[in-house]
């Protein structure tokens, strides 16, 4: 994901969860730095990270206010992860069916050796 696309989402999500116009200002003044710096060719791994590093900001750590409101939003994308997370492991440890190879070995096992079935 792109880093000007991420800021954007960031940004949505704040006025999402009502947040203060300090943090609001912030993530704007970081997207008009990456607009011009070139931002809209950066990666990012994930909103998470950016989130994170967001609460490092030299205002973040200044304005309690600001702090709180990225950690809400950290705190709700921590969650969404482990949801994801979960349903992609329900996902993996769901029986699959076997295939007809398997039933066609084991039919042709009995017709082989009858006794030992």
């Amino acid at each position: 994901m792109y880093l000007t696309d991420a800021l954007q989402r960031i940004r949505q999500r704040l006025v999402e969860n009502r947040a203060r116009p300090e943090t609001l200002a912030l993530v704007d003044s970081v997207l008009a730095t990456a607009q011009r710096a070139g931002g809209d060719q950066a990666q990012v791994r994930s909103l998470l990270e950016l989130v994170r590093r967001l609460m490092r900001t030299p205002q973040a750590n200044s304005n309690i206010v600001i702090y709180d409101d990225l950690a809400v939003l950290e705190e709700q994308l921590v969650q969404k992860a482990a949801q994801a997370a979960a349903a992609r492991a329900q996902e993996e440890e769901r029986p699959l069916p076997k295939p007809k190879k398997y039933y066609r070995q084991l039919k042709e096992r009995e017709r082989r050796n009858p006794e030992e079935s």
